[in-house]
């Protein structure tokens, strides 16, 4: 058995999604055990109920458990704390925004204390997300509002781990492609968020371009591609670039991956020059990217292109960020002991 064991060190940690759950054992800083499940909030939006979403966290939660107690571990965790899309309407409870600026502090006084036996026997505390910008706005002001669930909770562990200063600028490059701003005492500052990342996807998968491009995410970017995407969609706009995919199937001798970057390059530039032209990306900063390995790369040679540096963040620095941040917001609403 592992020595010097301490039940308050076990912490379980959740991350929910639009379609994947992630789950740890956490003993301290050490990931004893990890489990992952490709349901998410889409599967309730999908079926109308939590069933699939409850079943796959029991599921993840009583795996990660037997492993940790095979591995030797002492005690039960003693909490689990959840961050994401499981803390919207279509996750276990619905824990409002909080307004930014927001730090780990703010985090952690606001978080949701909640039960649900069908899942575990543990308390359970959700991690409310961060809204910049009015609570109630028009059609002519929507723009000036935005919302986060998960990102928070990335961005300020990442700060803890030291991969980010105060005052830094992220891309995240999920579902939902997400520049978060932090200000200089490194709380969410602000943030803006595109359906880019469901865009590439369902432009692949649910369109006519389906028969031109792979489902797949891509192993590789061609860059000659992906600027002539972009140079489409700044000349023509994005539907017509979109198409200009099915005429490449169809008039020239291009291969899928190549489509597929020219797809991507097209909704890159939709993207990106949305966010100069509305001065989100800081011309004298750095923007760090979290998330889309493949993509990151096509970002990061464009950003270049425009005098913007940027750097992206591997899978394991990604993962120990998002742990710290819930580690740290797990602690600071850790029950005080007496003695």
């Amino acid at each position: 058995m592992m020595n010097g064991s301490n039940e308050m060190d076990n912490l379980i940690c959740i991350d929910t999604g639009t379609t994947n759950t992630r789950v740890w054992y956490l003993r301290g800083d050490e990931i004893v055990a990890t489990a992952r499940a490709a349901v998410g909030v889409r599967d309730t939006a999908r079926e109308g109920s939590p069933r699939m979403l409850h079943e796959a966290l029991r599921q993840a939660i009583a795996r990660v458990c037997e492993e940790a107690i095979s591995s030797g571990v002492e005690g039960e965790p003693w909490t689990v704390i959840a961050a994401g899309m499981i803390t919207s309407p279509l996750g276990l409870r619905e824990v409002p925004h909080l307004v930014a600026p927001a730090g780990l502090g703010e985090l952690a006084a606001n978080h949701h204390l909640c039960s649900f036996p069908e899942i575990t026997n543990l308390p359970i505390r959700l991690v409310p997300g961060v809204r910049s910008g009015p609570d109630r706005v028009d059609p002519e002001s929507i723009g000036s509002t935005d919302v986060m669930r998960g990102e928070e909770t990335l961005g300020l562990g990442l700060v803890v781990t030291g991969q980010l200063k105060p005052g830094s600028t992220i891309l995240n490059l999920g579902s939902h492609w997400k520049i978060i701003r932090l200000d200089d005492d490194g709380r969410i500052s602000s943030s803006v968020t595109s359906l880019t990342g469901e865009l590439i996807h369902a432009s692949q998968t649910q369109t006519i371009l389906a028969s031109s491009v792979p489902a797949e995410r891509p192993g590789h970017l061609d860059s000659r591609w992906v600027g002539a995407g972009m140079n489409e969609t700044r000349k023509a706009g994005l539907p017509r670039a979109l198409f200009c995919v099915r005429l490449l199937e169809q008039r020239t001798d291009s291969t899928p991956a190549e489509r597929l970057s020219y797809l991507i390059g097209a909704c890159l530039a939709a993207d990106l020059d949305g966010l100069l032209k509305g001065g989100h990306l800081p011309l004298n900063g750095e923007v760090v990217i979290t998330g889309g390995e493949v993509l990151a790369g096509a970002v990061i040679q464009v950003l270049a292109g425009v005098g913007i540096r940027a750097r992206s963040l591997s899978e394991s620095e990604i993962e120990a960020g998002l742990l710290a941040g819930l580690r740290a917001i797990a602690s600071l609403a850790r029950p005080v002991t007496q003695g």
